[in-house]
């Protein structure tokens, strides 16, 4: 990926601890949140969220992971016990298989750091780097977990382009298992049980705005997938969409304005390329 343009260092979402009693995890996200935010200049025109997997990086970085695996690939009984809707816990598991295996920190961060970023993702991540300060505000949502999204980031010189990384926090324990813990607990039926990320968009929005003393002009939102359907609902008509073209957050969005006309509101400009993104960004901040 070249030269790094920075390194930061990244804190992680505090986890919620074991035995915290119901509903405290989400509660302990929007601390975090509210603790986190509050150092960010107001002065910012938009705000811009970012997915990571099949969106910054061209792969999905837990199936990445499984190269690190004996033979490259998980055994049957470990693959068996994924419950839908319950991915979270499932990738739990692979990763204590792979601390018993012997991998090793830096087996997993060597394998993050070689997953190429998808077509034109560079590219829009220096425009955003380049931008005068009071343009954006850069945040990335992700429902894979810290320590392969800040090993990614850290190689690619990206860190310091986000000012949040909200994802499911991991950290190696004193036995070199890296441990994962789900983000928080919701109540929407669409998304997995460990990450709505309509909820952490609507309260990081409601959170920032309040901080700020006045909305943002637009929020962008760039991804791909299924969970990134559920957060661009919270959009406004001002506000874009970034769905990569024909993966399923596109897919959704095109059938939402099929079924039901006006259910989805903001401006969907499809991408196969950041570069596309780019392009539409200019012209928005240029208005």
């Amino acid at each position: 990926m070249g030269d790094s343009i920075f390194t930061c260092c990244y804190v992680p979402p505090h986890p919620p601890g074991e035995g915290d009693p119901p509903g405290s995890r989400s509660r302990r996200s929007e601390i975090t949140m509210a603790s986190n935010s509050a150092n960010i200049s107001s002065d910012k025109r938009f705000l811009i969220f970012f997915d990571f997997d099949e969106t910054i990086v061209d792969e999905t970085s837990d199936d990445m992971v499984v190269q690190a695996a004996p033979g490259q690939h998980l055994p049957d009984w470990l693959k068996d016990t994924y419950q839908p809707g319950r991915y979270n816990e499932y990738m739990q598991r692979v990763l204590a298989y792979l601390a018993e295996q012997g991998v090793t920190e830096s087996d997993i961060r060597s394998i993050m750091e070689k997953i190429p970023a998808s077509p034109g993702m560079l590219t829009l991540l220096q425009f955003l780097r380049t931008r005068p300060p009071q343009d954006f505000e850069v945040v990335l949502l992700s429902d894979a977990n810290s320590f392969f999204i800040e090993s990614w980031l850290r190689r690619a010189g990206a860190r310091q382009i986000f000012h949040r990384v909200f994802s499911n926090p991991a950290t190696f324990n004193k036995d070199g298992r890296l441990v994962m813990r789900p983000f928080h607990s919701h109540d929407c039926a669409r998304c997995p049980n460990n990450m709505c990320k309509q909820v952490v968009v609507r309260d990081y929005v409601a959170r920032r705005t309040q901080e700020r003393g006045r909305p943002y002009q637009r929020i962008f939102y760039v991804g791909d997938g299924a969970n990134d359907f559920c957060p661009a609902l919270a959009l406004g008509p001002r506000d874009v969409a970034f769905p990569r073209r024909d993966f399923p957050m596109h897919r959704l969005i095109t059938e939402t304005h099929e079924a039901i006309p006006g259910d989805f509101k903001a401006v969907t400009v499809p991408w196969a390329s950041g570069e596309e993104v780019v392009q539409r960004l200019r012209r928005l901040v240029a208005e």
